[in-house]
């Protein structure tokens, strides 16, 4: 049986989806409606149905979802139903606050390393992880059976510590940095670029008072 290809567009809807339900849920709500999840979400019903049904629908005809039911689903799908170890990459500004993001936990993402090429970090403890030489990454991750490494370096260095992840088998890199890396098909790659969201929102800014003149 071929497995259904999935729009990179539904997938990029899951965790939002994942997230709403889990407020839902703290609320106590048990059941709710492709129209009333709708109007709480801004997404029209009928794409909420066609969302789910590439991975079987979850609901009932006039019952609508249960709400733990397809949060645990949801979850299941997104690959948060198990434990991820993960690594940061540079203990700069944004690496020190990736590591001090206590949500990542909740999600089962595991920060269990912190590297840098700085000496003068060696030592200092980030919520009680220690920044390590870059030396002993290659080690570590193999130690520590870790899955992801998220890169928070410049991006002169970033393809060469991205080669060095692929050989140690990292299966996937959420990478900060400001280059597109080049990596073997296995390995999964989240390009993270702030200065492109900035962009974005900027063009929206400018597309909304464009269209009051």
């Amino acid at each position: 049986m071929v497995e259904k290809e999935i729009s990179q567009a539904v997938i990029a809807r899951l965790p939002r989806y994942f997230r709403y339900l889990g407020e839902l849920k703290d609320e106590g709500v048990e059941r709710i409606s492709s129209q009333e999840l709708s109007r709480i979400m801004n997404v029209t019903a009928s794409q909420i149905r066609q969302d789910f049904n590439n991975f079987g629908g979850f609901g009932q005809q006039g019952y609508g979802y249960n709400v733990e039911f397809l949060y645990t689903e949801i979850g299941k799908i997104l690959g948060i139903d198990k434990t991820h170890q993960l690594i940061i990459v540079g203990a700069g500004n944004l690496g020190q606050a990736l590591a001090n993001y206590m949500n990542f936990e909740r999600r089962g993402f595991i920060i269990t390393g912190i590297f840098d090429i700085n000496p003068e970090l060696y030592g200092k403890t980030i919520r009680g992880i220690q920044v390590r030489p870059m030396e002993e990454m290659k080690d570590f991750i193999k130690e520590n059976n870790v899955d992801i490494a998220v890169l928070t370096i410049p991006k002169s260095a970033a393809l060469t510590v991205s080669c060095q992840l692929v050989e140690v088998g990292i299966k996937a890199i959420w990478n900060f940095a400001h280059v597109d890396l080049q990596v073997p098909p296995q390995v999964q790659v989240e390009n993270v670029h702030l200065s492109d969201s900035l962009m974005r929102l900027s063009y929206m800014i400018n597309r909304f008072e464009s269209g009051k003149k």
